[in-house]
């Protein structure tokens, strides 16, 4: 095995997918970053769930947020459903694992808030149903999604779906586009407060 010629490859896959999302999702990056920075002007929040590495990027996503991306400023309320035992395995022991995020945007959830749905595949059922609370509860579902998106796609008030077969891929480029909301929040919401 030629190991560097492997890591060439992979870094060359990273690179097209980027290409792709660049060619492709620009402006929907932009309105979903004006969308969280406008629910979080209003006194508003953010709630982000996901999967395995995608539960992973809610996580880090919200950590950027409450605490600080790239600038100083306050914290953003921002909350990754992935993120309390307790909770969870209440849920999914007492109404199925299918209802550990619905259960959630149930009891946080208000209209005006942005729910950040993440996946690679989209098919999820309990990210499906997480999306069906959030619009049910008048909130603005973006997902962060893989592929063409899946199920989530058509259910999602704005899909950012990322090209292409291969899920690590497809994950880098998630994060990248995570990493591009959080600097764009901050940035939105530091201009409009600059005199």
């Amino acid at each position: 095995m030629d190991a560097g010629a492997s890591i060439r490859q992979e870094i060359e896959a990273s690179i097209r997918c980027k290409q792709q999302v660049l060619e492709q999702l620009v402006g929907a990056i932009e309105t979903a970053a004006r969308w969280i920075e406008e629910a979080l002007r209003a006194g508003r929040k953010l709630l982000l769930f996901g999967n395995g590495g995608s539960a992973a990027d809610a996580q880090h996503l919200a950590g950027e947020l409450v605490g600080r991306f790239l600038q100083e400023r306050q914290g953003l309320p921002a909350i990754a459903l992935t993120t309390d035992t307790s909770v969870i395995t209440a849920v999914s022991n007492d109404y199925g694992y299918e209802q550990v995020f619905a259960r959630q945007i149930e009891a946080l959830g208000r209209a005006g808030d942005v729910a950040l749905a993440i996946s690679t595949s989209g098919n999820s059922p309990n990210l499906l149903a997480g999306i069906r609370q959030a619009k049910s509860q008048q909130l603005r579902v973006i997902g962060l999604l893989g592929r063409d998106g899946g199920a989530a796609a058509r259910e999602v008030d704005l899909a950012l779906c990322v090209a292409g077969d291969n899920s690590p891929r497809i994950q880098e480029s998630q994060i990248m586009i995570g990493h591009i909301l959080c600097r764009l929040t901050e940035d939105f919401l530091l201009e409009e407060a600059a005199p």
